[in-house]
């Protein structure tokens, strides 16, 4: 089963070449069969007689082109595998006036010079795991918030089981190939520190200590996470006024069935904590994959004053988000929202939670989370 998504690569690809990068298993290759079918010449760096060939001889990429030279564009799958590959695509661009698709798991091996001779000859599109929208009538909340929406994975009749290899498999290629790190142990107890902290902020010091690990070390390790993609940082917003803002970023990881599989904990209780943390890390995940889509420029972000007032999402200066897993909304919970109110800088403030109607309380507008998701995905808040 395939479903339909969000991003549209021959609406980028008419535009200009593009970087396509996306965690294993998000569906990059599907995504490619589906929209580009007959239009693409695919070299796929996995095939090991192509890497091995490409590797002794990058200046044969021009001779795989040629031979199939009557499509439109050219798609490199795992770009990562022979970042030396994109000396050879840039000149292509030059030269020969070639439109490439180049897809990567992983960003680690690209951030070296070599990348940086594309300049503005490629832009970056990212692929996330699949959104409410995407599922349509196929999403189930609490399905999703036990086993997140990597494709194969939401499908599979047995995703616990599939969750557990995608973290082993997960851990062998893209840290291992790379030789990321010297200690795997070591980093495999951060992985499954930061799965409990996702959502958190990232307190270095204290992290460090509960992993045995230098400081230095540890942000060097979760760095390897977000250039693996398998973790996002998200920056506080600062620019309050009326009350001093915490400044540490928080760290999420980029799917919410990823996380409980680190954690060993599939566990789906409404009204328990754990279930509210799962809850905002899949808004969180809707609302980052929706910038992402529609090529928003504003940046996603939370705020939390050193009093203790926190809104969880912001997006730029024009929404302010708060999510409770909750279906009776207390003034308890306006809290965060009415003091950033106070700031007079965002245009809407929104709780998102699963009361059975939309509301308003005061200044705050509180939304079913599945109207609030809809009306996301339709644009309604981008005016």
């Amino acid at each position: 089963m395939y479903f339909a998504r969000t991003l549209d690569l021959n609406a980028l690809l008419s535009q200009k070449s593009h970087f396509l990068f996306g965690p294993r298993a998000t569906g990059k290759s599907s995504l490619i069969r589906h929209q580009l079918s007959g239009q693409a010449t695919v070299i796929n760096l996995l095939d090991s007689q192509i890497r091995l060939l490409l590797s002794a001889s990058p200046h044969r990429l021009e001779e795989l082109i040629d031979n199939e030279n009557s499509n439109t564009y050219v798609v490199i799958d795992e770009i990562q595998l022979i970042p030396e590959l994109l000396h050879e695509v840039h000149r292509l661009i030059e030269e020969k006036g070639h439109i490439f698709l180049l897809t990567g798991s992983s960003a680690r091996r690209l951030r070296g010079t070599s990348v940086n001779l594309l300049g503005g000859r490629a832009w970056r599109a990212n692929l996330y795991p699949l959104t409410s929208c995407e599922l349509g009538t196929d999403f189930e909340l609490q399905k999703y918030l036990g086993f997140g929406g990597l494709p194969g994975i939401y499908l599979s009749s047995v995703p616990e089981k599939e969750l557990h290899a995608y973290v082993d498999l997960y851990l062998q290629q893209e840290i291992l190939q790379e030789a990321a790190v010297r200690n795997l142990p070591t980093f495999v107890r951060l992985l499954n520190v930061m799965a409990g902290a996702s959502g958190q902020e990232i307190n270095y010091t204290h992290l460090a200590s509960d992993v045995q690990m230098k400081r230095t070390t540890l942000i060097k390790h979760i760095e390897i996470l977000e250039d693996t993609l398998l973790g996002f940082q998200l920056p506080a917003f600062r620019a309050t006024q009326k009350r001093k803002a915490i400044q540490r970023a928080k760290f999420y990881l980029f799917d919410v069935g990823v996380r409980n599989a680190l954690m060993n904990n599939f566990s789906v209780v409404p009204k328990t904590p754990n279930y509210g943390t799962q809850f905002e890390h899949f808004i969180g995940q809707e609302l980052r994959a929706y910038l992402s889509y529609s090529e928003h420029r504003d940046r996603l972000s939370y705020w939390r004053s050193t009093a203790g007032h926190e809104v969880d999402f912001l997006v730029g200066e024009r929404l302010a988000i708060e999510v409770k897993a909750k279906e009776h909304i207390t003034p308890k919970d306006l809290k965060g929202l009415k003091a950033i109110f106070e700031e007079n800088i965002f245009e809407r403030h929104i709780l998102v939670a699963q009361v059975p109607q939309k509301l308003h309380m005061g200044e705050i507008e509180v939304w079913p989370y599945a109207q609030f998701l809809s009306s996301l995905w339709s644009g309604e808040f981008d005016s």
